[in-house]
């Protein structure tokens, strides 16, 4: 008997929103989501690769009122999307510039990682990461 689950990449991921059509808005008009669907209050986009579900407060009661993603609190640090090569890096960051959309500087991780990541938040302050391979 295996002693461990052996599992494929991430399927989807449920993101609580604060308001679900503008989040649905950055997701499809600047990362290029499609929206796939809804399940009751949950709107469901693919980038072909990952689903992400975007939704109120489960619980709206409990919601706190003019809260923002924080990731130093227990859950979520950051979410990475990847890119094929660096001059997609490029593109992106210029992207960003001519939204007004603020991000960090390509940041090189070294060779022990392979990667370059470009840093940026979304409407709810959630941190996402492009990446990009070396070569």
């Amino acid at each position: 008997m295996e002693s461990r689950i052996t599992t494929g990449g991430a399927h989807h991921l449920k993101l609580t929103v604060t308001d679900v059509e503008r989040s649905r808005d950055f997701y499809t008009g600047v990362l290029g989501f499609d929206v796939v669907g809804n399940h009751g209050s949950t709107v469901l986009m693919s980038d072909g690769s990952i689903m992400i579900g975007l939704a109120p407060a489960p619980d709206p009661e409990r919601a706190i009122q003019g809260d923002a993603f924080d990731e130093n609190r227990v859950g979520l640090d950051h979410l990475s999307f990847s890119l094929s090569s660096r001059d997609d890096l490029d593109r992106a960051a210029r992207l960003f510039g001519e939204r007004g959309m603020m991000c960090s500087e390509i940041v090189d991780l070294g060779p022990g990682f392979g990667i370059y990541v470009l840093m940026f938040r979304d409407p709810d302050n959630i941190q996402l990461e492009l990446t990009a391979p070396y070569g």
